[in-house]
């Protein structure tokens, strides 16, 4: 009887040991997704981080109280990746997800990002941000459809995520 209770005992241990359910293709394409988005932003590589947004996008912004075609927002943006590309200033983004819910071509992603830039001047700016976005898998490329800047986040939380 003793072996059957210490099994018993021990099984809840077996049960949080074990691997957790190994990434979706679909997954680890996510992943690369937003290091694509992180490293475009780093180089001042336009064009890849343009790739990366569906023609049709939407930027929400909770902290302005609006919504913009992305398009618009990529416009306003070039400035800060043309400085970067020449070294002018240095940028970079880095994501943390509280929620990530998708399949194979649909994804919602909800998290904070830290926007880190630094002027010739030598001022830095670092802006944590609430955020969800959506995105489509299509063409085999996932593309952003809606970027919700929803509100100021404190470095607290970013990195309780």
């Amino acid at each position: 009887m003793k072996p059957i209770l210490a099994l018993a005992l021990l099984f809840p241990f077996f049960l949080l040991a074990a691997d957790p359910e190994p990434k979706k293709a679909w997954q680890k394409e996510l992943d690369a997704y937003w290091t694509e988005v992180s490293r475009a932003v780093a180089a001042g590589d336009f064009a890849a981080y343009e790739a990366t947004c569906h023609p049709d996008g939407v930027l929400v912004s909770g902290v302005k109280k609006n919504s913009s075609p992305l398009a618009d927002a990529l416009k306003r943006w070039k400035k800060e990746f043309d400085a970067t590309k020449s070294g002018g200033m240095k940028a970079s983004v880095e994501f943390k997800f509280a929620q990530r819910l998708s399949d194979a071509t649909t994804a919602h992603e909800t998290g904070i990002f830290l926007y880190s830039a630094t002027g010739a001047d030598g001022k830095e700016i670092r802006e944590y941000i609430h955020f969800e976005a959506l995105l489509l898998k299509r063409d085999e490329h996932w593309k952003i459809v809606m970027e919700y800047q929803k509100s100021k986040a404190t470095r607290a939380e970013f990195e309780a995520l």
